[in-house]
């Protein structure tokens, strides 16, 4: 039995090897380009190991970002009756709080190399909608009316998803991502809650 250990990378499949072998080929040949079996190649891994991680090519981006977000529609859906703006706020600020530089971060930066616009687009709408949506049913729980509520939840929303965008942008690391929601915040000042 041949115990040399191979040369390149680990036979061990983890997450962040995929995300990683992911990545570096979406930034050589761009993401349409870049198929399931070109990442497991890179990786050493086998396809059905990529799909005990991610679902998809896309999910390579979302799926850090994503686990964030389900934890966020948990707290706000914990709220009731006796949610208010602080509250809701509080119950997503953990989507933003210690977001370490990722696969995602990469390609809000490096989207046009990535080629990845259309996809971060598509995307980026769809969670925009899971978190807007959570929010508007909150809001309604606590007695906000329709209009309001809608209006309320697409406008927090759209601070979570703008204060990340605006963040990897400009050097995810470099500045804080916690601040940047803070000014987003700030922004929709006159969307009272009640």
């Amino acid at each position: 039995m041949d115990t040399v250990p191979r040369a390149g990378r680990p036979r061990a499949s983890s997450r962040e090897t995929l995300a990683e072998a992911a990545c570096e080929l979406f930034l050589e040949q761009g993401y349409d380009a870049t198929s399931i079996v070109d990442i497991t190649r890179r990786a050493g891994v086998s396809r059905s190991s990529f799909f005990n991680y991610f679902s998809s090519k896309s999910d390579v981006l979302w799926s850090n970002f994503d686990a964030r977000v389900d934890a966020a529609l948990i707290a706000l859906a914990r709220l009731g009756t006796d949610a208010d703006g602080p509250a809701v706020q509080q119950a997503l600020r953990p989507m933003l709080q210690g977001f370490a530089p990722d696969p995602l971060a990469l390609a809000l930066r490096n989207a046009a190399a990535m080629g990845v616009e259309g996809e971060l687009l598509r995307d980026t709408g769809l969670r925009h909608a899971r978190i807007a949506s959570a929010i508007a049913a909150t809001a309604r729980s606590a007695g906000v009316d329709e209009v309001r509520a809608v209006i309320l939840g697409a406008a927090l929303a759209t601070a979570v998803l703008s204060s990340l965008r605006v963040w990897a942008e400009h050097g995810a690391g470099q500045a804080s991502l916690e601040t940047q929601f803070d000014e987003a915040l700030r922004s929709i000042h006159d969307l009272p809650w009640g």
